[in-house]
This record gives structure tokens, sequence and C-alpha cells, in this order.
């Protein structure tokens, strides 16, 4: 009887095993159809504000589009990691733009929540709080933190979505314009689809202070399709990549230490009166100890 009994264990813990390694490997081919060359439209549109100002203005409504090139640069059992490049322009000589990057990590546990004016606060989780989740680590274009929040992968229906909701910095169609919130609420919903994937967007627009409630100014409403072309039409961003993969692999390697650090984050905005990126993007800055100057210059102690 025993023998039947601890069998039965056995064989369950088998299933289980397999229905665990077979869901994450859904996760990860779902994940990595994120890749490829796209044509991509960005679309933001603010559906209601709460400001008490008579004379408030809501932002205009955005409707863009452009040719994406997302890149698989990490491809490991538990990371999965993706740059995109913007390719704009004459198509005959496009220019090429470094755009954003995610990353992708099972069962993450460490964490930069942004907190407001260029802070990131560094949360340890629980492994039960992000058993079977995928966290997204979102990055600037100069590779410095974004944002980031862990959920769960779903299919269900034909459907494999992924989503989440967490504080961010503003995006630049906004900083740009506008300095009367300093928080961006993003629920994000990431969904697959026949055509390539949606990013889906519900955003709060917040005032944040220290040590007063947080003010919801007004929310916005995202909705980014990802329509996959031939990968030939990305031609150009691809060639550039594989020429600068090895200067942007060193900032990544600089900006790993800095997070490994697990300390809270505050960066400055500027630097000898220019952003980070600007300093990044410069052809003169390509070594190691270079790039490691500049990022560490940007980090307050």
């Amino acid at each position: 009887m025993k023998n039947i009994i601890l069998a039965s264990f056995i064989a369950l813990v088998a299933v289980n095993t397999g229905n665990a390694q077979s869901k994450k490997k859904k996760d990860r081919e779902a994940i990595k159809k994120m890749c490829g060359c796209f044509e991509v439209t960005f679309n933001f549109a603010e559906t209601f504000n709460y400001s008490k100002d008579s004379l408030y203005k809501a932002s205009k409504t955005k409707s863009d589009k452009a040719l994406e090139w997302a890149e698989l640069i990490v491809n490991e059992k538990n990371e999965i990691s993706i740059q995109h490049l913007l390719q704009v322009g004459n198509p005959k000589k496009p220019y090429i733009v470094k755009h954003w990057r995610q990353d992708w990590v099972y069962q993450n546990r460490h964490f930069y929540m942004f907190n407001g004016d260029n802070n990131w606060i560094y949360q340890n989780k629980s492994k039960s709080e992000v058993k079977k989740q995928w966290t997204q680590k979102v990055y600037q274009v100069d590779d410095s933190p974004r944002y980031e929040g862990s959920g769960t992968w779903v299919h269900v229906d034909g459907k494999s979505y992924w989503e989440n909701t967490t504080d961010a910095p503003l995006p630049r169609r906004e900083y740009t314009k506008r300095s009367d919130y300093n928080v961006t609420e993003r629920g994000n919903r990431h969904e697959i689809t026949n055509y390539g994937w949606v990013h889906d967007q519900d955003n709060k627009k917040i005032i944040r202070k220290e040590g007063v409630k947080d003010i919801v100014l007004a929310s916005e409403k995202g909705y980014n399709t990802y329509v996959k072309v031939p990968d030939s039409r990305c031609k150009s961003a691809q060639d550039w990549w594989k020429k600068n993969t090895n200067k942007w692999q060193l900032v990544r390697n600089k900006w790993n230490e800095v997070y490994g650090r697990n300390n809270n984050l505050s960066l400055k905005s500027k630097v000898k009166n220019k952003p980070l990126y600007k300093h990044l993007f410069s052809d003169k800055v390509t070594q190691e100890k270079e790039i490691n100057e500049a990022i560490e210059s940007f980090v307050k102690k």
C-alpha cells in the first residue's frame, strides 16, 4: 500500500512539474514573439481630468507611426532581453535611433520601483510574491531605469497576455511639454495577436509629494499596435546594432553593477548641462572607462 501511495505521489509531482514547464515554455514563446520588424502605431489620449483648476489644459491626442526593430539580445532560461531600435527618415538611407529596452526575468525578486523625481526605491520581494511570474524591466534609451513590474502570463481562449500596474517617469511626449505632475501610474497589458502584438495602457497622471497623499490629475488611454512585417525592412537597424552592440554591452554591464548594489537609486537629470543619453550617444564615448565614468557621474551618492 505504501508503495502504491509513493508511486502515485511521484506521478502527481511529475505531472505538475511537466505542466509548469509547459506553461513556462508558452510564456517564453509569447515574450519572444515581440521580436522582429514591426510597423508601430502609437496612440495616446487624455480621457478624464480631475483638476480643480478651470484653466487646466489636457494634453493633445497623439498618434504617430514608426518602423521598429526589436532585437533579441539575451535568450536564457530565466531571462529574455529585447532591444528596440527605431528606423526613421529616408527608407533608402534611414537614421537609427536606439530606443527602449525590455528585460523579462522569471521569478525575479529584486525591484527598483519609481517614486518620482528621478528616484527609485529598491524592494526585495519574497519568493511567494513572484512565484511563476515574469518581471518586465523597462529601460530608457541610455539603459538607465524607467519602470518595472511583475505579473503572470495568461494563456486562455487562444489569447496570450500579461498585465501589471506600476509607477513610471513621465514619457518624453509629456515631460517635454508638462511639469504639473511627476508620476505616471502605468496600467500595462501586453497581448500577442495574429498580426504581432499590442501594448494596451490605462494610465494615471499623478502629483506626488513626500508626506502628502497622491493627487490624481488625469487619466490617459494608450494603445500601441505592433504589426509584423518582413525582417528585411529593418536591415539598417540590424546592421547598426551589429556595429554598436559591443559598446552597449559595456553600458549594460555598468548599469548591472549599479543595480546589483541593491540600494535606493537617485539620478541627476544633467551633468555638464547634458542628460546621460547625450553623453553615451557620443561617438567619442566608446571605451569601458569612459562609459563607466559617465554613468557613475549621474548616480547621486
